[in-house]
């Protein structure tokens, strides 16, 4: 089969694009022809070796989180799938920028009906973000007040509207010629970064879904008041992360203490700060395949390329400047 995967850390053109072995099904998997796959920020740390440390891949490794696609063969303990389904998934086993992937049958969820194969692969990974954030860890509920950094992302675009849909005042930051844009997604304040300190203008806020790291996420605390919740993708991790990973007992060690600042400092606020880790799952991809059909959380895609334009697409997501997401297509 034809695959994207890389044979040593590096760049972009390190991504090789030519014939790998398809993946063995397993007897709980799922073997999915992949007929659309998505690029995340997440892709370009991977093939840049930034988790090298603590989530070391196998050469060659093909890349790629999360796909839409049709059932091709089910292994002999999946009862919930069959051949034809249309399903959509975050990638647990193998690489999503392939013409055929392994999935487990925990991880996969049939497509929203009222979508488009392209739309469905734009979702899982920035919708069970999302879910996972909003839902799972901070309970958002009606009336509550959530900042999501950086509306006009992948992950962003879709928590605002999955926070509105839960019913809380939403406030994000952008930039000012994506203003309309966001405010079009649902979100009630919108802080232009370049021209504006968040900080300075949000304050008592219930969550923050941070995806930045860095500045961003320690100047967040001050947004939230006391008893409220700090959720990052882009932070340090903590004490659940290294028990997820089960690393070695160094690293165990370690892994903890790269928040040990930020989580001191959010306690003495009492803030209680999480490091997001996200995890595939079918039953809350299906959660979200219901709030797509009844037309509360839309896909954002920017921009579609042919899966052999897969360089240029991720030179494209290097830039920073996607609103959403970046398919890749597979079918000819």
């Amino acid at each position: 089969m034809k695959a994207a995967y890389i044979s040593r850390y590096g760049n972009i053109d390190d991504v090789q694009l030519d014939e790998q072995s398809q993946p063995p099904l397993t007897a709980d998997a799922v073997l999915v022809k992949v007929h659309a796959a998505s690029i995340n920020p997440l892709d370009l740390r991977v093939l840049e070796g930034e988790f090298k440390a603590i989530l070391p891949v196998k050469f060659p490794f093909i890349l790629g989180n999360d796909f839409a696609g049709t059932v091709v063969e089910v292994g002999s303990k999946v009862t919930q799938f069959k051949a034809g389904d249309e399903v959509y998934a975050k990638t647990d086993l193998n690489g999503a920028f392939a013409e055929y992937t392994v999935v487990q049958q925990s991880s996969l969820a049939l497509k929203p009906q009222n979508i488009s194969i392209e739309q469905a692969a734009a979702l899982p990974l920035v919708a069970l973000t999302s879910w996972q954030a909003l839902v799972e860890i901070a309970k958002v509920k009606a009336g509550q007040k959530v900042l999501i950094h950086a509306g006009s992302g992948g992950v962003g675009s879709i928590a605002i509207q999955l926070a509105k849909s839960l019913g809380a005042t939403v406030a994000t930051t952008t930039s000012a010629k994506n203003s309309g844009w966001v405010k079009e997604l649902g979100a009630d304040i919108i802080i232009d970064y370049k021209t504006m300190d968040f900080e300075q203008e949000l304050k008592d806020y219930d969550v923050v879904l941070d995806t930045q790291g860095g500045k961003t996420l320690e100047k967040s605390l001050n947004v939230l008041k006391r008893g409220g919740r700090l959720i990052s993708i882009s932070g340090p991790p903590d004490h659940a992360f290294a028990e997820v990973i089960n690393p070695n007992w160094f690293l165990k060690c370690v892994i903890p203490m790269l928040s040990w600042s930020i989580r001191h400092k959010a306690k003495k606020r009492g803030i209680t700060y999480t490091f997001l880790f996200m995890q595939p799952n079918g039953q809350q991809l299906s959660k979200i395949t219901e709030l797509v059909e009844a037309g509360k959380i839309k896909p954002v895609v920017d921009q579609t390329y042919d899966f052999i334009q897969i360089k240029e697409a991720l030179q494209y997501v290097n830039t920073g400047r996607a609103k959403g997401k970046v398919v890749l297509q597979f079918d000819e």
